[in-house]
């Protein structure tokens, strides 16, 4: 159990950290911004790129692992639609909480837990997520929301090329392309490059976490509480329970980590970002309810399945 506590202890410390220095006002909620971008366009860029750079394609994409977290996904954007749908949830709420329900915090949650759990796979493993999540997750749901939207709105493929094309556009996409050439050439960076994005890279880690805890701070918390609480639901239990069943069907091959970090990558909270797309829909303040709910709750699924599978 201490083994355990000493991965999830840190994770939440530091979270908890970054929530009492900004509700203390040594940090205004503002600054969560500036360092959030700092983290999405420069840290986390610099270690994707890294990760994938000096290291052999091969080992970076294992198609079974993303085989598995893709069908995992698509199976509990499926199931949260059908049971929202069933359960009366109108079209505008409902792609607010389909999307609650499928998109983890790769960047920010995740890979901090998989440096301490995994910390020889922990760059490919982010590497991996991204893709499924930018390429192919995150624009279904977009879509599924713009169809509900209330309004002239536009169509789903127009809305997922639209999203696509500023996929294309995100630091983090663009140095995985970059990194994937590298590694594809079979060129050597050299030393002092190595050592900058080596430097940029670790501080990702750290200062993500301390994001996620000060950005907590002045989120409205006024909104439907019970669909919150579905949300929070699925997120931390059928998105890690559709992706242990995929694991089961297509998983044939991988590597007990690599089993692991799949279903501990579902299980993790929503990504921060989560409110502003909800915002859009005047539905931020079910977001961020079940944005807090996540974030706190996974403490102790997290710990649980860690448990389990480490």
């Amino acid at each position: 159990m201490l083994a355990i506590l000493a991965i999830t202890f840190p994770i939440y410390a530091a979270i908890a950290l970054g929530y009492a220095t900004t509700r203390g006002g040594w940090f205004k909620p503002s600054d969560m911004r500036v360092l959030g971008g700092y983290v999405m366009n420069i840290a986390l860029p610099a270690l994707l790129f890294h990760a994938v750079a000096t290291r052999p394609v091969a080992q970076v994409f294992n198609p079974a692992y993303m085989s598995v977290f893709l069908a995992g996904g698509l199976a509990t954007i499926a199931l949260a639609w059908t049971w929202f749908r069933a359960t009366g949830v109108d079209a505008s709420r409902r792609g607010v909480a389909v999307m609650g329900t499928t998109c983890p915090n790769s960047g920010f949650v995740g890979y901090p837990v998989m440096l301490l759990a995994f910390p020889d796979l922990a760059g490919s493993i982010l590497a991996m997520n991204m893709l499924v999540e930018n390429f192919v997750l995150i624009p279904i749901v977009l879509a599924i929301m713009e169809m509900g939207r209330e309004g002239p709105h536009d169509s789903p493929m127009s809305k997922m090329r639209s999203v696509i094309l500023s996929v294309l556009k995100r630091p983090m996409v663009v140095a995985l392309a970059a990194g994937l050439v590298v590694s594809i050439s079979g060129l050597t960076l050299p030393e002092p490059a190595l050592r900058l994005f080596s430097m940029l890279a670790a501080s990702a880690s750290a200062l993500a976490l301390f994001v996620i805890g000060g950005s907590l701070v002045g989120l409205p918390l006024i909104g439907n509480r019970a669909l919150a609480a579905q949300i929070t639901l699925g997120k931390l239990f059928l998105h890690p329970a559709m992706v242990f069943v995929a694991l089961l069907v297509l998983g044939t091959g991988l590597s007990p980590e690599l089993q692991a970090a799949v279903i501990l990558s579902a299980a993790m909270p929503i990504f921060t970002i989560y409110t502003v797309f909800a915002m859009e829909h005047g539905r931020e303040g079910v977001a961020s309810i079940a944005l807090l709910g996540t974030t706190v709750g996974a403490f102790v699924t997290l710990t649980v399945l860690l448990g389990l599978l480490t």
